[in-house]
């Protein structure tokens, strides 16, 4: 049986939304050092639209897409 591609995207949008959420923090890190106090209201809303972006995008294969942004997710699961 074969996966729809519009149920692999969907997925991939729900993954966006924690990878997103690890880019703003890590993007503020970055930006300010480890005492970040607010910065991340501001950071976080443009990591999720961009990992939205690129889970809807048709850069690669919808498999592909679902794939880096779990591996993402897990990365930053495993690193924070």
């Amino acid at each position: 049986m074969r996966v729809p591609s519009w149920l692999i995207v969907a997925l991939a949008v729900v993954m966006a939304i924690p990878c997103g959420w690890g880019l703003g923090v890590i993007a503020a890190e970055l930006a300010v050092g480890r005492d970040v106090g607010v910065l991340p209201a501001a950071t976080i809303p443009f990591g999720v639209i961009g990992a939205i972006v690129f889970a809807v995008s048709s850069v690669a294969t919808p498999l592909r897409r679902l794939a880096v942004l779990t591996a993402a997710t897990a990365l930053f699961l495993v690193v924070g």
